[in-house]
């Protein structure tokens, strides 16, 4: 439960139809695992107590009264166990059955929902036995061991301390249905949705269940429990498979395959996330109040995750899913620059050019900008500009890189013009400091602008979101272009993207891609040692980007603060960094980010490409001088733990 984690299960339990009394032994069974393993919420199939199979049998004054009894009876073996328990039974109202789910924990039954769309065609007729949720009154209430227990679709189960901490019920068929219940949840505040369901198995559903659930998640930025009906419920026409899925946000976190064998189908919902997602999300209403609120009391306790939080999260982890968003994303880009170079009627696109990992994602956007447009490819102007830091490698690989690919290269040694500088503000060349640096990058970004005034173009700026989070960026250097590319791709990204064009690209030019791969991240700002290689590498100075990435993605696009960061930093990387290393470069991120924005205050348009951005226009605005004291303080405790 602690930073938001919510241990979730949907219960596999085998069932006798019509047996009463040997279901609820097996629920029992279930609930008894289910209290050793701490897991907070737990769904069981829809009418597991009597079995959904019944027919006919649901008329029966004998099931529905040993339903009642059994519902008692598990009502008060919860007691003393942590778990809230979500149970299906039919219950009788006032002359008319329903479906229904009932909440327990505790010794306390603190709600039945029941089921509002009830299939009536095909292999269920529902409608034959039951009645529909609709039909209820609103105050409606039914007796559990002598205490009146609110009945009705409109239950909103809220944690009395955890905010983010609710959840309603839904049960089959009510996901399937044009406005499902859990819309008019999600609306009241549910964050976690339970479904109890006893979807028979026929071929294709199992992938049909998937996307709806997902896609479901999606549109309501909510968790998903789905609990399905075993084998054992099988009978006559229909066979049930004990598909059980959980979901979140549009994810699948855990399934049990139909037929798989699990007793438990386990994973942690993240509601704060959720919750961050549905503030963020201004099209996810939050305006409903017309749902019944019941409070529950579960003791906060830290949950053991079972879901790793990937250590690349802007990275899929599937090849295929990597392929495709890279060239995805390269379509974003060269499309936004082909408009950007038609409406400015700009005849080159003029980019610096380093041998390093940026320049050349920038450049090969560019070239196929010109294929776009289908402009020659020499109307392309890379330009590369030599300085103190310049090493043989990376002038070779840019200079390669041109060739095979077929663009204008130009090259202007800077060294002169920037001593010129040193000498009329009166600065030593000897002095390797920030003034040093600088200059030389402000330098090439002049040298830049003026042959794009030359040649009738546009600069076009290489800078990857990762330097911009950072503020590794010279203000007014290479912070400010026409049109920065890959300003809303990060650098670990950036990588796999290069990566992707190398594996399609003919030998000579793949032979050079990945080399720069190989390449260290550099400015090559500072002069290179007594062997000609770079002295000055970036991940050295401000630490590695995998983990800024991790970092920047978690803070930005889940909202969460550096303590939930650093557990979920740990459990990603597994010892790969120990606690002091990830703290330290956490820190760095914390400070430099907001030390730094006054730089994204003032960026120049770019493709975006992913929902983590810094765009000030509209993407992210933030004040360029907060003060980070907050997040500061909370990384010092973590330190001092």
């Amino acid at each position: 439960m602690k930073d938001g984690f919510i241990k979730v299960a949907a219960a596999g339990v085998s069932v006798t139809v019509a047996d009463v009394k040997s279901n609820a032994a097996a629920i029992k069974a279930r609930m008894e695992q289910a209290d050793t393993m701490g897991l907070n919420l737990v769904v069981f199939p829809e009418l597991c107590v009597t079995s959904y199979s019944c027919g006919d049998l649901f008329y029966s004054n004998t099931l529905q009264r040993a339903a009642l009894a059994a519902l008692e009876d598990l009502t008060a073996f919860s007691a003393g166990k942590y778990p809230v328990y979500v149970v299906g039974l039919p219950v009788r109202y006032r002359g008319k059955l329903y479906n229904c789910a009932a909440v327990l924990l505790d010794g306390q039954c603190l709600g039945i929902v029941p089921k509002t769309h009830l299939p009536n065609g095909g292999e269920f007729y529902e409608k034959r036995q039951f009645s529909s949720a609709n039909e209820l009154p609103s105050d409606a209430a039914v007796a559990v061991n002598g205490q009146p227990v609110p009945m009705g679709s409109d239950l909103v189960f809220a944690h009395e301390i955890l905010d983010h901490y609710t959840f309603g019920v839904e049960i089959c068929e009510d996901m399937w249905a044009p406005e499902p219940p859990c819309g008019r949840l999600c609306k009241n505040g549910a964050v976690i949705v339970a479904n109890l369901s006893a979807s028979d198995e026929v071929i294709g559903k199992a992938d049909y269940r998937r996307t709806l659930i997902s896609a479901t998640t999606g549109r309501f930025a909510c968790g998903y429990i789905y609990c399905a009906a075993g084998p054992e419920e099988s009978t006559q026409d229909m066979v049930f498979s004990r598909h059980n899925l959980i979901a979140e946000n549009g994810a699948i976190l855990a399934e049990n395959e139909p037929f798989g064998t699990r007793e438990f189908t386990i994973s942690e919902i993240d509601v704060d996330r959720l919750a961050n997602e549905r503030h963020m999300n201004t099209t996810i209403p939050a305006d409903g109040d017309d749902c019944c609120v019941i409070e529950f009391s579960q003791p906060v306790q830290e949950t053991q995750l079972t879901r790793y939080p990937p250590k690349n999260p802007f990275v899929p982890a599937d090849a295929d899913e990597l392929s495709a968003r890279a060239e995805s994303i390269l379509q974003i880009q060269s499309y936004g620059l082909a408009k950007r170079m038609r409406h400015a009627w700009a005849k080159t696109a003029v980019i610096g050019i380093s041998g390093g990992l940026d320049s050349t994602l920038a450049i090969l956007v560019a070239v196929r900008a010109m294929k776009l447009l289908d402009r020659p490819l020499t109307d392309v102007v890379a330009v590369t500009m030599p300085c103190f830091g310049t090493t043989a490698r990376t002038k070779s690989n840019a200079v390669k890189l041109c060739e095979l690919l077929g663009v204008t290269l130009r090259e202007v040694d800077i060294t002169k013009s920037v001593l010129q500088h040193f000498q009329d503000i009166g600065h030593g060349a000897d002095v390797l400091d920030v003034t040093y640096e600088n200059a030389q990058a402000r330098e090439r970004t002049q040298v830049l602008m003026d042959i794009a005034n030359q040649t009738s173009g546009i600069v076009v700026g290489t800078g990857d979101l990762s330097e911009l989070a950072l503020g590794w960026a010279t203000y007014n250097g290479d912070h400010m272009s026409m049109y920065g590319v890959n300003a809303s791709v990060p650098k670990t990204l950036v990588r796999y993207i290069v990566r992707h064009e190398a594996q399609t690209a003919d030998k000579p030019l793949a032979d050079v891609l990945f080399d720069i791969l190989d390449t260290p991240v550099s400015p090559e700002l500072l002069p290179a040692d007594k062997n000609g290689e770079m002295s000055q590498k970036t991940e050295d100075l401000v630490g590695p980007y995998e983990l800024h990435d991790f970092f920047l993605y978690h803070m930005l696009r889940t909202g969460a603060g550096p303590g939930k960061i650093f557990r979920l930093c740990k459990y990603a990387y597994g010892g790969a960094y120990d606690d002091k290393t990830i703290l330290h470069w956490l820190r760095t991120f914390v400070r430099r980010f907001f030390v730094q924005q006054f730089k994204r205050s003032c960026l120049p348009d770019g493709p975006k490409v992913g929902t983590v951005t810094l765009s000030p226009r509209g993407d992210w605005r933030m004040p360029s001088d907060a003060s980070s004291r907050i997040w500061l303080d909370e990384i010092d405790a973590l330190e001092q733990q």
